[in-house]
């Protein structure tokens, strides 16, 4: 008997955003370094690697190669509305390593929201603006959604 894996949005991402080099390619162009040297500078990803994954984040819609030299051909790397939306998400990682694995130094970068205060991530409901609590929250499959949504005949 063959079991199928359960259908999942996180696994679906995960395929494409979920290896390292991937993260640290969208955190470089989030923090502004486009370039493919910069990219490998700024992350120690081996160029093979970075250059396949930049393949996958391009192909996948997360990025836009754009040239910026043609001879040799040179291409930056910027955020397509998917990969800008991925925000959070970088976001959220960060907070999670700064306050379990930062050590005694303390973050290694520090983001300042526009407002002039330290940004720090929390996830909210969007409909009351609570912030997010597993033990209240509950999976609901689409046919459950469904259900709840649609009206019944009096």
């Amino acid at each position: 008997m063959t079991v199928e894996p359960r259908p999942c949005s996180i696994a679906r991402t995960l395929d494409i955003v979920g290896e390292k080099w991937a993260l640290l390619a969208i955190r470089e162009v989030f923090l502004g370094n486009r370039r493919f040297d910069e990219m490998v500078r700024q992350t120690g990803a081996p160029r093979d690697t970075l250059a396949a994954r930049l393949r996958t984040l391009v192909a996948a819609g997360v990025l836009e190669r754009r040239p910026y030299q043609e001879h040799p051909a040179r291409y930056e790397y910027y955020l397509t509305k998917a990969g800008r939306e991925l925000h959070p998400v970088i976001v959220t990682l960060m907070r999670w390593g700064d306050e379990h694995l930062a050590g005694e130094e303390g973050p290694p970068l520090i983001v300042e929201h526009h407002c002039g205060h330290r940004l720090t991530a929390q996830v909210v409901c969007q409909a009351c603006g609570e912030p997010l609590n597993p033990r209240h929250t509950r999976p609901l499959l689409p046919e459950v959604t469904m259900e709840a949504t649609t009206p019944r005949p009096a």
